[in-house]
């Protein structure tokens, strides 16, 4: 009668939406303002200014029925055309206009490339810790997951473990730079050691491995000495997927776009298959409006100076009670080392001091948690108390 699978993902939330649900409903027995829900990834400073204006202009500016009318499936031209001069000049990307396709974030970009180009078989790779969708999101194809484990102490991929992993049968890798939930950002010798060894298997097996870059959190890098290197200048068989929910708080609107290198093997035959999969999938014309908007704004960003604060006062505060934490170059999550194997124990632990935390086995890897420190920067200073006391029930420091 239904989709056996489908019900399993509907039936059940991922555990993030999980301990964001929980927190409603604590919130409304103890108040909002006891519970400290380091849960989710929801920007927490407003959207630059200029998202505003670029919305009046088009409301007041641009006639109602091409405001809202259908654009091309895959997304206005003129939209894709400014994205694409705006790559040329921010990363000296040479991404064709007709080789990006607007869409609805970052989920979207992701589930369309993989549809594009899985064949029966194929396996895809990523790295712990990893996103909790992407298990599904792959999954989701007939594809086969394969993850590939990382150093303890740096999070950064184990590329012993990578080139065993990486048989005939993988069809891309996933990389997420800067990194959910860790914050760890992939440095350009990281990216040239992961891209040398691609083009090594690729050229023994005689077909392409394409990298299939995830960047909502491209811009979220907090110190000049820290550079994301734009893939497409490393790898000639990358897809870059995007989204604007992070960079310009926006996470609500659901816009973001695929870059599909125009050097990538057969890159005319992948970009019309993404075509293709977002046809399949009904992912076709990401809003219009918001189109115009993103690419009026594209390469802004909110005030990243709260989040940078954050960062430092979260960090600084944990390892003073004790706690081993992941320091974070970018994103605005945190990555801590939990004093027992066994994360759920220690988050449950947490809640008793309405502390909402986020267990790793999820991301892939066992006894660590995610804290999104994209909240009030009042929420941490009053969180670091409870965090103590935690710290003591475990005899840290």
């Amino acid at each position: 009668m239904y989709n056996q699978k489908s019900y399993e993902l509907g039936s059940k939330r991922s555990v993030i939406r999980e301990i964001f649900e929980y927190a409603k409903t604590r919130a409304a027995e103890v108040g909002a303002e006891n519970v400290f829900d380091f849960s989710i990834g929801n920007p927490s400073v407003p959207a630059p200014q200029e998202v505003q204006q670029a919305l009046v202009k088009e409301l007041t500016e641009t006639p109602s029925v091409a405001l809202h009318g259908y654009t091309s499936a895959q997304g206005d031209a003129n939209v894709r055309k400014t994205i694409s001069n705006n790559l040329k000049t921010r990363f000296n990307a040479d991404i064709p206009a007709d080789f990006l396709y607007m869409t609805c974030g970052a989920a979207a970009s992701l589930t369309i490339t993989l549809k594009a180009l899985y064949e029966e078989g194929d396996e895809v790779i990523v790295f712990a810790p990893f996103f909790t969708e992407y298990r599904v999101f792959v999954e989701g194809t007939g594809a086969k997951l394969v993850v590939v484990g990382a150093d303890e102490k740096t999070l950064l991929p184990d590329f012993n473990a990578l080139e065993k992993a990486l048989t005939p049968r993988v069809k891309a890798v996933i990389i997420n730079s800067p990194n959910n939930p860790s914050g760890v950002v992939y440095r350009e010798e990281t990216v040239v050691r992961l891209c040398e060894l691609l083009k090594k298997k690729s050229a023994e097996y005689g077909r392409a491995i394409y990298l299939i870059s995830d960047e909502p959190y491209r811009e979220l890098v907090y110190d000049k000495t820290v550079r994301v290197p734009f893939i497409t200048n490393y790898y000639e068989n990358a897809i870059v997927c995007y989204s604007y929910s992070k960079s310009l708080s926006l996470p609500g609107e659901r816009i973001g776009y695929i870059a599909v290198s125009p050097k990538a093997a057969q890159a005319r035959e992948v970009y019309l298959s993404v075509c293709g999969a977002g046809r399949t999938l009904g992912y076709v014309c990401a809003p219009a409006l918001f189109q115009r908007v993103v690419a009026a704004c594209d390469g802004l960003t909110a005030d990243l100076s709260i989040y940078k604060k954050n960062r430092e006062l979260l960090y600084n505060g944990l390892t003073e009670c004790g706690f081993t934490c992941v320091y974070p170059d970018g994103a605005f999550y945190l990555f801590m080392k939990t004093p027992v194997a066994d994360a759920y124990e220690f988050c449950e632990k947490a809640k008793a001091h309405d502390l909402l935390l986020v267990p790793s086995d999820d991301f892939g890897v066992k006894g660590f948690v995610r804290i999104a420190y994209c909240v009030q920067t009042e929420t941490i200073e009053r969180a670091l108390p409870k965090f103590s006391l935690l710290a003591k029930e475990y005899g840290l420091k």
